[in-house]
């Protein structure tokens, strides 16, 4: 029996009234439905539901028209805001999500893609005054790779994050001078270089303009005000016409269906970034690899620290390709490698080989580990054709094998590491994909990073491969005894490297220190702000809280016996620093009308630079994060100036950071100024800095081998008892902690 579709007029004893078609007593086909406060809809309408094409009209002028599912704004439509603004774009459930283009009340303009109500993912922003941006978004913010492009001509590419220039950078001005360096929260951090055209007075007046111009776009009223994105609609709208045909007939059933959440950008306006990126820089002229000055300087949070005049025509093979890097800045958000590159296809075939393994591992029951579970023959080993085969899927690498050893041992230990698989998987092989990295050593090994900068994979060779199978059993033992240890994190055929330490703050200069003398210096035009420094770099020496200290010193102890056990030797403890800016340099940042190095604040006082800003204070669980991530396991480090409990590190401006070992372990850095760099002879000066240090073991698997300790020795004319190939196990750990007692000196 056929259900007949009639017209009528409905009224609701709450003061609603429809008038359309029925069916069953409930709305279906065409009709008009007005609410008790003005609010009316007329379009589409299918079970009760608006669904379909219409138009909805608020007593605030607010309208929109377009596609409805399901009672929800679904579909496409154009939503004009009481304020005058006009979206029109994809929608999903009362949001706006996908591709769509806003136009604020203020004429201010954004096109791009949008996610849950905010601009997520690729897109533009054109400010009314006349500045641009096109990039990446993250939750409304500008964040990820970027090109801002001022009024006055000025233009800014490189990497953001909610809304501030936040990471590797490029900053050309008006006059053609350019900076290359590295931000942090919108202010200049760490090492960069400032290639003038011009007067200098006018390049760092030029300079000055760039920083104060953040500040102004961080008070734009469209750009920030998630108000004026996401409109009073929400899911609001569905509940109101539910209910009243509930309280009006009691036969409107208020479930909703189920739509296809598969709403977004796709790839084709993702790839056209970059296309829209470089076009920000028509009209201005190409950057010049031939001026006579350079500035190298180095800021902490903004304040220029120390600066340094260089002849550009002498630079290092590193810094011309910095410069190439700051002409055509690589998107680092997505794959940085060709199809037909060797290493393209090998981090490919990474990922599906990981995403295999744990993917077939995970499931499996937890267990002990067994002796059966260690050495060469504990191993899944599959073949991936390009075709892809009853039990892999297939793929746009080349056919390979993959061999993945001791799955369980590793499952373990991302289990004792507090390490979720599913996190592990995104990490690595999520859609973004990885990053390659230049090998820090002489080793030849490819170096991969995660996209999240969690994770390092790097490729082994067959000797390091046999050391890690033979003292894997060792290290898991170790490991499970002591969870504060500084060695280096394995986690599988992927060991996480602390080189790049997913951290809470910016690391401004990376050591790698083995306790030797041999080689261990870097050429000073080759440093650049990715460099790792080795032993004779530093000139500073580190005081430490004695609790801090001490608990640094008997892990470290434990540590390099555990190694001294194995039979290795040259590996390395990597220290990051993160330096805090004095606190009475910090006027300089208004105005930055007036730059100052270091020299030209020196007085008559004890220290050069006082610090002040580092304070620990007793830990407080629900202050700080406790998100998963490479360093969740360990505990709580305690601190003798707080009365030996635990102890979290406040940082003013910054945060609140939990202290453990080899992470978030406050210092003061000392270096003591010589003679030739100041005028008095009378005053021995310091310069002193607050840091945040930042410690690992790494290099953990090179063996002692004695046939080279004796080809070393008769060939080599100055030989250093602390070259890596000289030492015996027992000899190197011992003078590797003595070398970071001088290091990190006990204070009287």
């Amino acid at each position: 029996m056929e259900t007949e579709e009639r017209s009528c007029e409905k009224v609701f004893s709450n003061g609603d009234v429809y008038l359309g078609n029925l069916m069953v007593m409930l709305p279906h086909g065409k009709g008009i439905y007005t609410w008790s406060d003005g609010t009316v809809y007329d379009g589409d309408w299918e079970d009760g539901k608006m669904s379909g094409k219409g138009r909805i009209f608020w007593p605030s002028r607010t309208t929109y028209e377009g596609d409805f599912s399901g009672g929800y704004l679904h579909g496409f439509g154009t939503f004009t805001g009481s304020d005058g603004s006009i979206y029109r774009g994809s929608w999903n459930m009362n949001s706006q999500h996908g591709i769509g283009r806003k136009q604020y009340h203020n004429s201010d303009i954004y096109d791009g893609c949008w996610r849950e109500g905010v601009r997520e993912g690729s897109g533009r922003y054109a400010w009314s005054d006349g500045n641009l941006y096109i990039g990446n978004w993250r939750k409304g913010k500008m964040s990820g790779r970027g090109v801002m492009r001022w009024s006055n001509g000025d233009l800014f590419d490189g990497f953001w994050l909610n809304g501030l220039r936040h990471g590797p950078g490029f900053y050309t001005f008006t006059d053609g001078s350019y900076y290359f360096g590295t931000w942090t929260k919108g202010l200049k951090d760490g090492r960069g270089t400032f290639y003038p055209v011009g007067s200098k007075h006018l390049s760092k007046r030029l300079e000055g303009q760039e920083d104060k111009k953040t500040k102004l776009l961080s008070h734009s009223s469209s750009i920030n005000s998630e108000d004026s994105i996401v409109p009073s609609v929400k899911r609001s709208l569905s509940d109101k016409i539910s209910n009243s045909f509930q309280r009006g007939s009691g036969r409107i059933s208020r479930k909703s269906i189920f739509l296809d959440a598969d709403w977004g950008c796709n790839d084709s306006t993702r790839k056209i970034t970059s296309s829209l990126s470089l076009s920000l820089r028509d009209g201005q002229g190409e950057s010049e690899d031939n001026r006579a000055v350079a500035y190298e300087r180095e800021y902490m949070q903004g304040v220029l620290i120390k600066e340094r005049i260089r002849n550009t025509s002498k630079l290092s093979h590193k810094n011309k390709q910095s410069l190439k890097f700051a002409k055509e800045v690589q998107r680092s958000s997505c794959v940085n490698f060709f199809e037909g590159h060797r290493s393209y296809y090998l981090m490919l075939s990474l990922q599906l080989g990981i995403r295999y393994t744990v993917g077939k591992i995970t499931p499996v029951p937890m267990r002990e580990v067994r002796s059966s579970d260690f050495g060469e023959q504990a191993r899944i080993r599959m073949y991936f054709p390009r075709k892809g085969s009853q039990l892999t899927p297939p793929h746009n690498s080349v056919d390979f094998f993959w061999k993945d050893y001791c799955p369980m041992v590793f499952r373990n230990l991302r289990e004792m590491f507090k390490l979720n698989a599913a996190d592990y998987m995104m990490s690595i092989c999520g859609d973004d994909g990885l990053r390659e990295l230049s090998s820090p050593g002489k080793s030849g090994s490819l170096f991969y990073l995660s996209h999240d900068d969690k994770f390092v994979i790097k490729t082994l060779k067959k000797s390091e491969l046999k050391v890690l199978l033979k003292m894997l059993p060792h290290y898991y033992e170790h490991v499970q005894e002591h969870e504060n240890t500084l060695i280096t994190k394995f986690f599988g055929d992927a060991q996480d490297s602390i080189k790049t330490w997913k951290k809470d703050l910016r690391i401004h200069r990376r050591y790698d220190l083995k306790g030797s003398s041999q080689g261990r210096f870097t050429n000073k035009d080759e440093i650049n702000e990715s460099s790792t420094l080795k032993d004779l770099d530093l000139t500073y020496e580190f005081h430490m809280d004695r609790s801090l200290r001490e608990s640094l010193f008997k892990q470290l102890s434990l540590d390099s016996l555990f190694l001294e056990s194995q039979g290795i030797i040259d590996y390395s403890l990597l220290l990051g620093l993160h330096f805090r800016a004095p606190e009475h340099l910090k006027p300089l940042l208004e105005p930055p009308d007036s730059l100052h190095t270091p020299e030209s604040v020196i007085s008559s006082g004890e220290l050069l630079i006082p610090p002040r800003g580092l304070v620990l204070v007793t830990h407080e669980p629900s202050s700080v994060s406790t998100l998963p991530g490479p360093h969740i396991r360990g505990n709580t480090l305690k601190a003798f100036a707080i009365g030996n409990k635990e102890a979290d590190l406040l940082l003013p401006g910054t945060g609140r950071l939990r202290v453990q070992l080899g992470v978030n372990m406050p210092a003061q850095a000392n270096r003591r100024i010589m003679q030739d760099e100041t005028s008095s002879n009378e005053v021995e000066l310091f310069e002193v800095y607050d840091v945040v240090l930042y410690l690992g073991i790494i290099d953990i698997l090179q063996e002692y081998n004695l046939k080279k300790k004796i080809e070393h020795k008769y060939k080599s004319l100055q030989f250093d008892p602390l070259s890596i190939s000289a030492v015996e196990p027992t000899v190197y750990s011992k003078r590797f902690i003595s070398f970071l007692e001088k290091v990190f000196p006990l204070d009287p």
